[in-house]
């Protein structure tokens, strides 16, 4: 026997739905880095005009930093139910699993070399092979391992630039890269595409911490896919209309908790300690709020209905996902329109909203004829073909 996909009457419209609402916030965040050198500057001062700011403040307060945890726990709870569902039918899951996320390796390191150095699809395939070694354990076990995980060296690390900000106030801040800007500048808006490539990978490799991104998959986004994997094998969000208390008071608590770590920066001030509290602990406590929501309000029959085309762009996510990086990459890197650097927050904000709403209806569309969007149709050609 072997695992066959998620057929259409399985699938959970709120699990699609949350995906859906995270694949906007996702684009929301990363149209700062796709017209800007975002990842070389404080943002806290680089933008100076008003609508700048006040545009920056509401997206690093609820979606910055709040969107990918969500999205890191549904993709562990989708792995989840991918093994229970093995289990069920005594099939081997381990193997195939490995291949699908081996395969979702490779096209993370064509996202990620050759259209948008921003990529994610490789960390997640990465943590996804840790989370398989673990996957056999218990709910209880797989959140108490994901705390300490967590907890542990992202405490240690804040309490460290805690005391650094207190001794050095001048060294705890996040200086802006003036150089690196000026080449991300030249490169991208009017560079070749040997220089636009040159500095893709220049990114890329600012971004992994030249090697160190390996701690971040273990202390932040396995943990992140561990609390999803455990949810799942409890049915957290399956259940959510019985569950009604344990979310209504989940969402209260990690929505007040998660909101008030995020303000921190803005009501504390812009040092090292709370722009890393403010993402490792205040991001993945909205992250629950959010998915909480959303699972609540999928329970009313017509509110589900209503955002059908959300979760619908939600069940193709890595082909939304994708095309996001190339439409946003067009428009701006010199080989297509050469906007980088001349566009707003707010502008790109809308721009994002506006190219989002045009992928939901492109997903109706699509769904009318086919059950799999395009990307993920290769993904499972790739996966459950013989080799």
């Amino acid at each position: 026997m072997v695992i066959i996909p998620t057929q259409e009457k399985e699938r959970i419209i709120s699990i699609d739905v949350m995906r859906g609402f995270a694949l906007l916030g996702i684009f929301v965040v990363n149209m700062l880095f796709f017209h800007g050198p975002y990842i070389y500057v404080n943002p806290y001062d680089w933008y100076q005009t008003p609508g700048d700011q006040e545009s920056y403040k509401w997206i690093d307060i609820f979606v910055q930093g709040s969107v990918y945890p969500l999205f890191s726990m549904l993709f562990g709870y989708g792995l989840a139910m991918q093994f229970m569902k093995s289990e069920e039918k005594g099939t081997s899951f381990n193997r195939l699993a490995v291949r699908r996320l081996l395969i979702l390796l490779g096209i993370g390191c064509i996202h990620a070399f050759l259209i948008w150095s921003g990529d994610i699809l490789i960390t997640y395939a990465l943590a996804g092979l840790l989370l398989i070694v673990l996957m056999k354990l218990k709910p209880i076990w797989l959140f108490l391992i994901s705390a300490l995980l967590f907890l542990i060296p992202n405490g240690l690390l804040s309490g460290l630039l805690y005391f650094l900000v207190k001794a050095a106030p001048e060294e705890a801040t996040l200086y802006t890269g003036i150089q690196e800007v000026e080449n991300s500048i030249v490169a991208f808006s009017q560079g070749s595409w040997f220089d636009v490539s040159s500095q893709r990978i220049t990114d890329w490799l600012y971004m992994q911490g030249y090697g160190l991104n390996i701690v971040l998959i273990i202390c932040t986004i396995l943990p992140l896919l561990m609390v999803g994997a455990a949810a799942a094998k409890l049915k957290l969000i399956e259940r959510a209309r019985e569950l009604k208390l344990f979310w209504i008071i989940t969402i209260l608590i990690t929505m007040a908790a998660g909101t008030a770590i995020k303000w921190l920066p803005f009501s504390k001030g812009d040092d090292l300690f709370t722009m890393t509290v403010q993402d490792t602990f205040g991001g993945p406590l909205q992250a629950i709020a959010y998915g909480g929501i959303i699972a609540l309000i999928c329970t009313i029959p017509i509110i589900g209905k209503i955002l059908s085309p959300i979760g619908k762009a939600g069940r193709m996510s890595m082909t939304i996902y994708l095309m996001q990086s190339i439409i946003a990459t067009t428009i701006f890197y010199s080989y297509g329109f050469g906007l980088y650097g001349q566009v707003d927050v707010a502008t790109g904000t809308w721009m994002a909203v506006g190219i989002y709403v045009i992928q939901v209806i492109f997903a109706e569309i699509w769904f009318l004829k086919f059950k799999q969007g395009p990307v993920e149709a290769l993904w499972r050609k790739l996966t459950y073909s013989k080799i």
